[in-house]
């Protein structure tokens, strides 16, 4: 098997293992198993759980991210596309093995002082509300730059709220009350 296709089986088996069971309830002897590989070939790979971790988030953002944009640009222009967050954020939920975010989740388990997954995780939540930003040059008629940073801000508030609600409450109304609440904001 090719260096590329196992390195891949490693990220999208740790992935699935992080998002599902957590980043410290998940050994590496467990990613191991599971992708079906010899330990000294996960360590060809990666040198630690933590640079494992970091390519599982950026894994799930680059597929988070083209699937958010795919879906958001599909819908007609206007409110409907910024709104459309929200739909894509009910979608998420309904699928069978949502966990809420795992930025959240893997932040809240690291030690305080892991600065480069700490890094990786903000550096993911501009990039949204950098797509948030774009979403909202395209499709409404504000002037100022001002005005599109706190707009996206407010936007991104609402999608992460929504995402750590409906994770908790097990229920999509988070979701339905930030997209009314989104909809007033722009309207």
């Amino acid at each position: 098997m090719k260096q590329s296709e196992v390195k891949k089986r490693i990220i999208e088996t740790a992935s699935f293992l992080f998002y599902s069971n957590g980043y410290n309830a998940t050994g590496i002897n467990q990613i191991i198993s599971e992708a079906g590989i010899a330990k000294a070939t996960l360590y060809n790979h990666f040198k630690s759980k933590e640079e494992i971790c970091l390519s599982y988030l950026q894994y799930k953002n680059i597929n988070f991210l083209k699937d958010f944009e795919d879906y958001t640009t599909s819908k007609p222009k206007g409110t409907a596309q910024i709104l459309a967050i929200f739909d894509f954020l009910k979608l998420f939920y309904k699928d069978k093995d949502f966990n809420g975010c795992w930025c959240i989740k893997t932040v809240s388990e690291i030690p305080k002082d892991n600065v480069l997954v700490k890094n990786e995780i903000q550096s993911q939540k501009n990039s949204f509300i950098l797509f948030i930003s774009k979403l909202i040059t395209t499709n409404l008629e504000l002037t100022t730059e001002s005005q599109i940073n706190t707009l996206s801000r407010q936007i991104y508030l609402l999608y992460e709220s929504a995402v750590g609600e409906s994770h908790l409450h097990q229920e999509d109304w988070p979701i339905v009350e930030a997209k009314n609440i989104c909809e007033k904001i722009i309207s």
